[in-house]
């Protein structure tokens, strides 16, 4: 049976849980790039599958301008407003995806950078399409919580998962179809491109959420967006916190988050 909304619905109803709800990259990450490409206020940066800006509000105050590209008007939107909120003014903010990069016009960018947005991508053609904009000297870099498999899930996701399968199956549905992660890392796919030299980072930090924060995260991943769960959204949202108070009774739940950053530059 096809879904009863559509993408930009789905995504647009994941936009304020997204903002609010997402884990921050680690403070260290914005240090490394700052350190290694000398980010001074003048730099301009595109944020590609830039969402409601999670990198671009923080990139702003590094770099002289950011062009932020999603193809969502809802996250776009929510971007916009948060940036108004924080008084940033040097975000520009685009429709658009990946497919559109040579007709696009962004001009010559020190940094594309993309968070957890490489993998919807076709990213070999990315890559090349990134190289006839990227500045000698720049960079792609992905900011991710790391490969899946990397970290112990916290026992609390799996009560999250319980749930989610009783509502929406056990599969995690994305738009029409069904979500799975590429097999070959995004590493191996960069070796390959213009920009072949590859160094990772990575920050892990313990992150404690309360119920309702675990409930706003959850409602930020498209396949349990309130999109998804349409009307049996209220319904959801109750079975889960009682699962989640069944668990954890002090209502507090600890994870360990990871900032994960691949910087590819040509060799």
């Amino acid at each position: 049976m096809p879904p009863s909304y559509t993408p930009e619905e789905l995504f647009a109803s994941t936009a304020p849980y997204y903002a609010a709800f997402r884990p921050r990259y680690a403070p260290e990450f914005y240090t490394l790039l700052t350190a290694g490409f000398g980010l001074d206020g003048t730099q301009r940066v595109l944020d590609l599958g830039a969402g409601p800006g999670v990198l671009a509000l923080d990139l702003a105050p590094l770099v002289g301008e950011v062009i932020a590209v999603d193809p969502e008007k809802g996250m776009l939107t929510e971007g916009r407003r948060l940036a108004s909120t924080q008084g940033i003014t040097n975000i520009t903010w685009h429709q658009g995806d990946s497919t559109m990069l040579p007709a696009m016009s962004i001009g010559p960018v020190l940094l594309a950078v993309m968070g957890a947005a490489y993998h919807w991508m076709d990213r070999a053609r990315v890559a090349q399409d990134l190289d006839r904009i990227i500045e000698p000297g720049g960079a792609i870099v992905l900011a991710s919580g790391g490969s899946l498999g990397n970290l112990e899930p916290a026992p609390w996701r799996h009560v999250v998962d319980e749930v989610r399968a009783r509502y929406l199956g056990p599969e995690r549905r994305a738009g029409s179809g069904t979500y799975s992660h590429p097999a070959e890392r995004h590493q191996d796919v960069l070796a390959r491109s213009p920009f072949s030299r590859i160094d990772t980072a990575r920050w892990d930090h313990i992150l404690t959420r309360t119920v309702d924060e675990v409930v706003g995260w959850v409602f930020s991943l498209s396949y349990s967006s309130p999109a998804q769960l349409a009307d049996q959204k209220h319904a959801f949202e109750e079975d889960l916190r009682a699962a989640l108070l069944a668990f954890a009774p002090c209502g507090l739940f600890d994870e360990v988050i990871r900032t994960e950053a691949i910087i590819a530059t040509r060799p």
